[in-house]
């Protein structure tokens, strides 16, 4: 597995009819939240780079692709996935930042992985289907719990009160046998009480060969409230097994055509291994208690359990029998000293702990306080299942711990100091312990690191006549993840830091609305990949003094017709790593040869992105969509070689929807969406490396490929 080896629109992306906005204004967003998600997302009048998606829009879309393919219309969004077909292990970067600097939270509970921190969607099959709503902050945006957003933050909501009973049965299905089935119930609000429930099987044979996925997922939560209280519990469990795609393709199968080869499993003699998968099951309980003290003050409180186990087996050939510390075989006078062998990587955690918060609010005052106490409690070990030679001890190879405290207090204040002036300000001091007991390939490397970090952000908002002015300043650091550290007991890494200048200006018309977004994101010693090997032969990122980003968003959609709305968003920028060395292997004379860079683009961080919606409604019930997606160059590595980067690509969408409503169904909706249109073949993720072999320099390539024209059909009904 990778952790191993608006109410009614989406504003901010522009993705929503002005009908729809206007509804926005009269119900914001942010007041329809609840109380626990209040505390950390960005309100209406905040000064941060926001997008907003409702209910509506997450349905509009659902129909069995992953979380980031949900939200790839937003600005400044690139999205892949392994399987080529957006269902299994799939990827989000914004702004070009990766998911280990995306911080995520569900209902205000942090959900990034505590050691990687990264995002792993493929471990919450169909979350989309019980989400409320989404918000994204771009940039470092409020303070949040949990991993810190280190270029953007997202939002998860399950906790809006459904109320009015239904049952909903959603089906989906398409290319690569590609099956989506969810069964939902929600009782309504009933003397208090409400509870909704809900099952879901999501299984594809995949674009690549044997890129298969099944997931299983089930959801239930059930709430008490009256005037001044409200308890909620919330259960909900993921399951997932994915045949193994993520080495991706190598630079000459993909010109030679072969855009759907997959060398998992190809290591054992004859046929692929047929078990070369991933297994993970993740178990979430939250409880949430929100008290009304008075009408100006009120108390959130949330416990939670993240229970995680699960592991990838591998078939491995030809390899040292001291290499899982077993003895060699001795049959005689003949000793065996390598073997095939069958073998699992496990993870077997527990992340628990507790979120608060104290909300004031009067006419013109928002002050929240709150924060957070995390603990991570993780096991990494190894088995051998078998061995074509002979097993000739224990099966568990090695068998580590990792221990990760964070905590974290934070206080923001929004006050309207004059008519349609709002000044802003948010101070977090974050504490992180982080204990590591050894490493697979380098067991003696212990870890035990402390950080006290300050991240404060402050802003101002003008609004007038339809106008919204903002500029705000924020101030990020963030800890290494897991792997950093095995650079080796000389090379350990340091925290990364970032200062975040955002400026936007919203102008909201009758027929049309628009907005543009400028920032700039200095970082100092972001960890990036140079080549440099660790102790243990292993690529490792290092610590780069300088580099930033800066760019501008823009964002709008007009109402030409009543029958005919346009919107889009195009991002702009600059991604630049300064002073950047990068190391390079030279097999012909050991070590590694050095070359600098003085200015080089940041790896995977196109300077133009664009989305696209056309809207058409040529009857009541009827909406037709076509949806496009730019994303320009991507260079793999830091040097800014062409002949290291991923070609400009845009794809085109078509959707087709068909909603019935009567007495006895509340609504029939009848989907159907073709992918990739004009069949391009592209890829928006892969990686490279390079050596020195022979007296020549060779850089290999890989890609991972997205599928061509495909298509999903899906039927929803309400009763």
């Amino acid at each position: 597995m990778k952790r191993i080896f608006m109410s009614a629109c989406l504003t901010g992306a522009a993705i929503c009819s002005l009908a729809q906005q206007k509804e926005s204004v009269r119900d914001s967003f942010y007041t329809l939240s609840p109380v626990e998600v209040k505390a950390i997302r960005a309100g209406e009048n905040a000064p941060f780079t926001k997008s907003n998606l409702s209910r509506k829009a997450i349905v509009a879309s659902n129909l069995g692709q992953d979380i980031p393919y949900l939200l790839n219309q937003t600005p400044s969004v690139v999205v892949n996935a392994d399987a080529g077909n957006g269902i299994g292990y799939t990827g989000i970067r914004i702004r070009g930042t990766d998911a280990t600097r995306i911080n995520m939270t569900i209902n205000g509970i942090p959900y990034n992985d505590a050691e990687s921190q990264g995002l792993f969607f493929v471990n919450l099959p169909d979350l989309s289907s019980s989400a409320g709503s989404i918000q994204i902050q771009r940039g470092v945006g409020t303070s949040s719990n949990g991993a810190g957003a280190f270029g953007a933050s997202m939002n998860f909501s399950t906790n809006e009160v459904v109320k009015e009973s239904a049952i909903e049965l959603n089906n989906s299905a398409g290319s690569f046998n590609t099956w989506k089935n969810t069964l939902k119930y929600n009782s309504g609000l009933v003397n208090g009480f409400t509870t909704d429930i809900r099952l879901s099987r999501i299984s594809s044979d995949g674009f690549i060969d044997r890129a298969s996925t099944n997931l299983k997922s089930f959801f239930i939560s059930t709430a008490w409230m009256n005037n001044k209280t409200s308890v909620r519990f919330n259960a909900f469990t993921g399951k997932e097994k994915t045949y193994q795609a993520w080495y991706g393709i190598a630079e000459a199968d993909l010109l030679a055509g072969n855009r759907t080869v997959n060398y998992a499993g190809t290591e054992k003699p004859g046929s692929p291994y047929t078990n070369e998968t991933d297994n993970y099951t993740q178990s979430h309980y939250q409880l949430f208690v929100n008290q009304v003290i008075s009408n100006r003050l009120s108390l959130h409180v949330a416990g939670f359990l993240t229970r995680g186990k699960g592991y990838y087996e591998q078939y491995k050939a030809d390899e040292d029998y001291s290499k899982y510390n077993l003895p060699y075989p001795v049959n005689g006078n003949d000793t065996t000293f390598t073997s095939d062998f069958i073998r699992q990587l496990w993870l077997d955690n527990y992340f628990y702990g507790s979120v608060f918060s104290l909300q004031y609010k009067s006419e013109k005052t928002q002050i929240t306080g709150g924060g957070g106490l995390t603990r991570y409690d993780g096991k990494h070990y190894g088995k051998i299942n078998w061995a074509s030679n002979g097993l000739t001890g224990l099966d568990t190879w090695y068998n580590l711990d990792a221990f990760k405290t964070d905590f974290n207090l934070y206080g923001k204040q929004q006050t309207e100091i004059g008519t349609g002036v709002y000044l802003f300000y948010d101070l977090q001091y974050r504490f992180v312990k982080y204990e590591i007991n050894g490493f697979r390939d380098n067991p003696g490397l212990l870890i035990n690191n402390d950080w006290h970090f300050f991240n404060p952000k402050a802003g101002i908002t003008l609004k007038k006549n339809n106008w919204k002015t903002y500029l705000s300043y924020g101030l990020a650091n963030k800890e290494p993840n897991r792997d950093d550290f095995e650079a080796g007991a000389a090379l350990q890494p340091r925290p990364e830091q970032l200062h975040d200048i955002e400026a936007g200006v919203e102008r909201t018309g009758k027929k049309y609305n628009w907005g543009v977004t400028l920032y700039y994101m200095r970082y100092k010693d972001q960890l990036v990949l140079t080549g440099r090997i660790n102790d243990v032969g292993a690529y490792t990122r290092t610590n780069i003094p300088k580099s930033y980003r800066a760019g501008i968003e823009f964002q709008g959609v007009a109402n030409l017709q009543s029958w005919l709305n346009l919107s889009g968003n195009l991002t702009i920028s600059r991604n630049k790593v300064l002073d950047m060395e990068e190391y390079i292997d030279d097999y012909d004379n050991g070590g590694q040869k050095l070359n600098r860079y003085p200015s080089a683009d940041i790896a995977y961080s196109p300077a133009l992105t664009g989305g696209a919606m056309i809207e058409l409604f040529p009857l009541k019930q009827i909406s037709i969509n076509l949806i496009s997606k730019y994303v320009g160059r991507q260079y793999l590595d830091n040097t800014s070689n062409i002949a290291r980067s991923l070609d400009p690509f845009f794809v085109q969408d078509l959707r087709l929807s068909y909603t019935i409503k009567a007495k006895k169904v509340k609504e029939l909706n009848i989907i159907g969406q073709l992918n990739n249109v004009f069949n391009n073949a592209y890829e928006p993720n892969g990686y490279t490396f390079s050596y020195i072999y022979g007296g020549q320099q060779t850089t290999e390539n890989y890609y991972f490929p997205m599928a061509g024209i495909n298509y999903m059909i899906g039927v929803n009904v309400r009763l």
